[in-house]
């Protein structure tokens, strides 16, 4: 893409490397910031350098948080038997947009993958069985993409929680085999979570 400006081009290659912004939609957008008034340009930036510098992880669910614990564990009307395990933050957004579930959350920060090289101490695994041995939990809904990467981890956690009477369910397969959950509709999404159903029988 041949530009008259070099600053432009900088600005351009900047919204490229975002995922999903092709080189027109970038330079779109790097028009459009250039159009708009300095203050336009100054908030925008500063936006994002302050989420990237003060944004935490929550010290329970490992959930994005602006304090050391986020609002889903510090809000008192939580279902706080019922834990929802899944793989990333992505997750935790698409499950609460369905307005299906009160309970609380557990990132687990991906799935197990050998052929990536992720094992199960790379995941936040650990930090579930602690959770767990605390005995509030009384079920966990394992809400991973149904792949078999996805599997793995159901079928490893599970093992890991063999000997204890805790109810371990998953979702509903209104969710397709190897799709991602993220993309998944509400209503899909919300009646998966709803007819959830123990892991043992799946």
């Amino acid at each position: 893409m041949n530009l008259s400006s070099k600053l432009l081009e900088e600005a351009v290659n900047a919204f490229a490397s975002l995922p999903g912004i092709g080189k027109k939609t970038a330079l779109r957008l790097a028009l459009h910031v250039l159009t708009q008034e300095e203050n336009y340009a100054k908030d925008f930036t500063e936006s994002i350098i302050k989420m990237r510098k003060h944004i935490k992880f929550c010290r329970e669910c490992f959930n994005i948080s602006d304090a050391e614990l986020c609002t889903i564990c510090e809000s008192h009307r939580r279902d706080r038997s019922l834990v929802c395990v899944v793989e990333g933050i992505k997750d935790v957004m698409a499950i609460e947009s369905t307005g299906q579930y009160n309970g609380l959350y557990h990132v687990l920060g991906g799935v197990i993958s050998p052929i990536e090289g992720i094992s199960p101490n790379d995941l936040e695994i650990t930090s579930l069985m602690s959770r767990i041995d605390k005995g509030e939990i009384k079920e966990i809904i394992m809400a991973v993409s149904p792949t078999i990467e996805g599997d793995t981890t159901i079928y490893y956690i599970s093992k890991k929680l063999t000997d204890n009477s805790i109810k371990i369910s998953t979702l509903a397969r209104g969710i397709s085999f190897g799709g991602e959950l993220e993309y998944a509709d509400e209503l899909t999404l919300g009646r998966s979570i709803a007819s959830r159903r123990p892991y043992n029988e799946s």
